[in-house]
Formats: structure tokens, C-alpha cells, sequence
């Protein structure tokens, strides 16, 4: 087995922490949770729910095809709502953008998220 690769994804803004927003091993991809922020850092945090939402998913697009994989190869996504509330619009965005891809889901509502965002999600997909 190769070791993992920490990928960079120049399309996104720096991690906030000590991690990646994607790394590779074993033939897998696996996406940090994307928060709404902008490619040059900005915490869409008083963004209403459907513009936060559209964009941690182009963060999660971009950790993707920087990883080397797509929307297409998503096994499994894990979601993140501050109010489950908020399911059907984040149902009728998430089927918009993965199309035709139907990867396992998981929606957890949490109460408030990290910054005050209202939606965050991570992934695996194949290499």
C-alpha cells in the first residue's frame, strides 16, 4: 500500500487548522469538512442558508478535482446543519450539484457550527 498523499487545492483558502483539505491513500479520497468560505477566505457566515450551501459545495468540487477524483466518484458524504430545518433547501441544492451521483449520505443536525456557519460537509470518494 502507498503512503497517503496530503493534497493541496490551490482553488481554496488556506485550512484554518493543522490539516488538508484532501488526502489520497489506498485508491481513496478523502475530503476535509468544507465550510462556506471563499477561495480568498471569507466566512460567509451572514450569508443566507442556499449561498452558504452552494458554496462549501464548489469547495467540495474543487477538493475533488484537485484530489484527482469528481462528483462522480463520491462513495459517502456526511452533512453538517446547524437546524434540520434547513434539509429540504440543502436537499433540493445537493441534488442540483451531484446530478446523477446518488453516494451514501448521512445528514447529522448539530445545532451551531464552528464560526456560527450553517452547513458543513466531508466526503470519500475513489481515486
Amino acid at each position: 500500500m502507498s503512503d497517503p498523499v496530503h493534497v493541496a487545492v490551490p482553488a481554496l483558502a488556506r485550512p484554518g487548522g493543522h490539516y488538508s483539505h484532501a488526502a489520497v491513500g489506498g485508491g481513496l479520497v478523502f475530503i476535509a469538512g468544507q465550510l462556506p468560505i471563499t477561495p480568498e477566505g471569507e466566512r460567509l457566515v451572514e450569508a443566507a442558508f442556499e449561498v452558504q450551501a452552494a458554496q462549501m459545495l464548489a469547495n467540495m468540487q474543487a477538493a475533488l478535482l484537485a484530489a484527482g477524483s469528481g462528483i462522480d466518484r463520491l462513495l459517502q458524504v456526511r452533512v453538517y446543519l446547524d437546524d434540520v430545518a434547513n434539509w429540504p433547501a440543502f436537499d433540493r441544492i445537493y441534488a442540483q450539484w451531484a446530478g446523477p451521483s446518488r453516494p451514501a449520505r448521512t445528514i447529522v443536525p448539530t445545532g451551531p457550527l464552528h464560526f456560527g456557519f450553517k452547513v458543513e460537509m466531508d466526503a470519500m470518494a475513489l481515486a
